[in-house]
């Protein structure tokens, strides 16, 4: 078909659609969008590419025919995506696994989609994205009441009905309705400015669900990547020259450990007990988790981050005086020190 499929999220790699997919289409190359749906590619062992940017930029750059293949949570979620990603489009096909669907939005490619569908044994629909957003505003739809809201990578609340809809502008970012804000949450997203809630990654729910695969570990000392409160950007910090990661906070610390886990990268994390159950748990061994005993891991993340030398002849000799440092002040919560 010559297709160039753009894969979102974990979960298509997770249930085995993409590997059936490449089975039945045979495109001509696999592009990946999305933290965690590149650690699930690079287990999953299949010939992809993964990138750094949202579905939209990676289709918009790509020469037809493309598609989009994603596995929302629930059916409605997944045409949800699909229509967010086609407003910013000319014309999109989407494979949606979740209800086996293949939607052609906005008048895009039918006979490519009539093709997929064919090839797929997928339900055909037409739709069209409606594309408008009030100024200022931004609606997650979707959500299910209970599972924490992100923005930009950090947990903002939990969502407490279908839509949740936040306001930003004038440096702030507030919640208007269908969500219980956590409060640490705003606190930590505006630290570093109020983002465009317009352009903003926005998503709800687990980051993945299924536990990560160990990796084999092949540094034992260099240098030591610091990931305070933005789990999603760890792929920018780890280089071969990393030989473990101090993680900053619950969220962090969990989304550090799952990624790690596969690199075989071991994780020192501070957390200080709010974590939202993000992700399947799982850490490479020798990773160390330290919950604060007084006060917020923002603190103790920062005094380690400034005060011990990130380059480590060896990640064990590091931790040690690591928590020789923090004696008192946190109990440990997680060992994998090997003995």
């Amino acid at each position: 078909m010559n297709l160039a499929m753009v894969v979102h999220g974990p979960e298509a790699f997770d249930a085995g659609d993409v590997r059936r997919l490449i089975g039945l289409l045979s495109p001509r190359q696999v592009l990946v969008a999305g933290v965690m749906a590149r650690t699930a590619a690079e287990e999953s062992g299949l010939p992809v590419v993964c990138t750094g940017e949202r579905p939209s930029v990676v289709l918009g750059a790509l020469v037809a025919p493309a598609c989009l293949v994603n596995r929302g949570k629930t059916p409605e979620s997944g045409r949800i995506f699909g229509e967010l990603v086609s407003a910013r489009l000319s014309g999109l096909i989407q494979i949606e696994c979740s209800s086996d669907t293949v939607y052609c939005w906005n008048h895009g490619d039918a006979a490519l989609a009539e093709d997929i569908a064919r090839r797929t044994g997928y339900t055909l629909r037409c739709a069209e994205s409606s594309g408008a957003r009030r100024a200022g505003m931004r609606e997650i739809r979707g959500c299910i009441r209970g599972e924490a809201v992100f923005v930009n990578g950090i947990v903002v609340g939990t969502a407490t009905a279908e839509t949740v809809v936040l306001a930003g502008g004038g440096g702030s970012l507030r919640a208007i309705s269908g969500l219980e804000p956590k409060p640490h949450g705003f606190e930590k997203l505006l630290r570093t400015g109020a983002p465009d809630i317009g352009t903003a990654w926005c998503k709800s729910g687990m980051v993945r669900c299924t536990p990560p695969r160990q990796g084999r570990r092949t540094v034992r000392g260099g240098r030591v990547a610091v990931i305070d409160h933005c789990g999603h950007t760890l792929y920018d910090g780890i280089d071969e020259d990393v030989c473990g990661v101090l993680a900053v906070g619950d969220d962090t610390t969990a989304i550090c450990g799952h990624i790690c886990s596969h690199a075989g990268v071991p994780v020192f994390g501070v957390v200080d007990g709010d974590a939202d159950g993000i992700v399947a748990p799982g850490f490479a061994p020798g990773s160390v988790v330290v919950e604060v005993l007084d006060g917020r891991d923002d603190d103790i993340g920062r005094e380690v981050a400034e005060g011990r030398d990130l380059l480590a002849d060896c990640w064990e000799e590091w931790v040690e005086e690591t928590l020789r440092s923090l004696a008192g002040r946190v109990r440990i919560v997680l060992d994998l020190r090997e003995e």
